[in-house]
């Protein structure tokens, strides 16, 4: 028998061969990595598509992300990044992949990209939530009133003042 140095796959026996999910099934860590991408707003146009934003059609730069979606970015346009609401301040690494920077104070003198998606005049403010922290602290603070309403620590009626 001669030696190929050509690999010979072998199929398992027992339980494990039939328990192999498909080829095409999502991994368990992809639904994650999709969610995470949607919340950073990595909804960019995948290739092969064009890299032109659906609502108001301008052309954007798409940057591949770690979670494998893509990111569309205004084309050439790093800002300083204490200016950018946090949660959408893109930064490039030298392989090209494009990474959010969080909730993180940046470090001075620190810039970053801006997703399309919140400068895009097809959207609204409303709908993107860029201040998503100032949101939750105004739902920690409606239920802060209504603990202290239920403890009756709340005045009945403002003092006069005039």
């Amino acid at each position: 028998m001669a030696d190929t140095h050509e690999p010979r796959l072998v199929a398992l026996p027992g339980p494990d061969s039939s328990r192999q999910p498909p080829a095409d099934a999502p991994r368990p860590w992809e639904i994650a990595d999709r969610r995470q991408a949607t919340q950073d707003g990595a909804t960019g146009p995948e290739p092969p598509a064009r890299p032109v934003c659906p609502r108001c059609g301008l052309a954007g730069e798409r940057r591949p992300t770690y979670t494998g979606q893509h990111v569309l970015l205004e084309p050439l346009l790093p800002i300083p990044a204490h200016l950018v609401p946090a949660g959408h301040r893109w930064h490039i690494d030298s392989g090209g992949n494009a990474w959010n920077g969080g909730l993180e104070e940046p470090p001075p003198g620190s810039t970053c990209r801006l997703p399309h998606q919140l400068a895009c005049p097809g959207l609204s403010l409303d709908e993107l939530k860029p201040w998503r922290w100032l949101d939750a602290v105004r739902e920690e603070n409606a239920r802060r009133v209504t603990r202290q309403a239920q403890a009756g620590d709340c005045p009945g009626a403002l003092p006069d003042a005039g």
